[in-house]
């Protein structure tokens, strides 16, 4: 039970209760979801690679690398998701991205916060939409998460130092070589930002972590114009061997 409100804030909570992100119940917290959703949302837990953050089915030294980091060391020198991306999980990534509930923001970068390791002066930036995607859909949902972090850990935010200068289809369908081909070269960094990139350590936002096609290319693109390393976090991650395919 919260204790110790301020009379104003009891008020606010009788006139517009917390409620649960994902079935609207009315709950007590502001851990934003309700007990009986709360066990259905499959949080990353440790063990996972040290790298990509990819959940491992069984213990193993936390140093340890997935089969694909341990063959190619990614761009970024560390991604982390806050929870797996399944048929439970999905409604909440789609109503954020999808149907202007923006007001989860503050919630998911809380969360987002606390599996992103300690760095040291970090520049935040979200994985950037075309212009003309951003026209259409209104806002950013990986700026607003990006956002919200920068706040909370006291970071410097910078939405336009990344810019995607390509038009690129939707990922939604492709297949990882597919994905891989169609961000290539789709992003850069504006020339009036290269200065304040020189040795800088980047975190980079999104809001699903699928292949990792999109934070590769970004984080590519970050370290060719100057950024020392590029750590990445999303809300969440498709693990195939979890129930669902996307």
């Amino acid at each position: 039970m919260r204790i110790n409100l301020s009379p104003f804030n009891q008020l606010l909570d009788l006139l517009i209760p917390l409620r649960c992100i994902q079935c609207g119940t009315i709950v007590e917290t502001q851990d934003g979801l309700c007990t009986a959703c709360w066990p259905l949302i499959p949080f990353i837990t440790k063990p996972f690679c040290a790298c990509c953050g990819l959940p491992f089915d069984f213990e193993i030294e936390e140093s340890a690398l997935c089969g694909i980091c341990s063959h190619k060391q990614p761009h970024y020198s560390t991604a982390r998701s806050v929870f797996c991306y399944t048929t439970e999980s999905k409604n909440l990534i789609l109503k954020f991205k999808h149907t202007d509930s923006i007001g989860s923001a503050p919630l998911f970068a809380k969360w987002m916060a606390r599996v992103i390791e300690d760095v040291d002066d970090p520049l935040c930036i979200p994985v950037p939409l075309h212009w003309t995607r951003l026209f259409m859909r209104t806002y950013n949902q990986a700026a607003l998460l990006a956002r919200e972090m920068a706040t909370l850990k006291g970071w410097t935010y910078d939405p336009s130092l990344l810019i995607r200068q390509r038009r690129t289809a939707s990922q939604g369908h492709f297949s990882k070589e597919k994905r891989r081909t169609n961000v290539r070269g789709a992003f850069k960094i504006s020339d009036s930002k290269k200065p304040l990139l020189q040795e800088r350590t980047v975190v980079l936002v999104d809001d699903v972590f699928t292949t990792g096609a999109t934070l590769t290319a970004c984080s590519k693109a970050l370290l060719k114009a100057g950024a020392k390393e590029v750590h990445a976090v999303t809300l969440a991650r498709v693990v195939r061997s979890r129930g669902l395919e996307i």
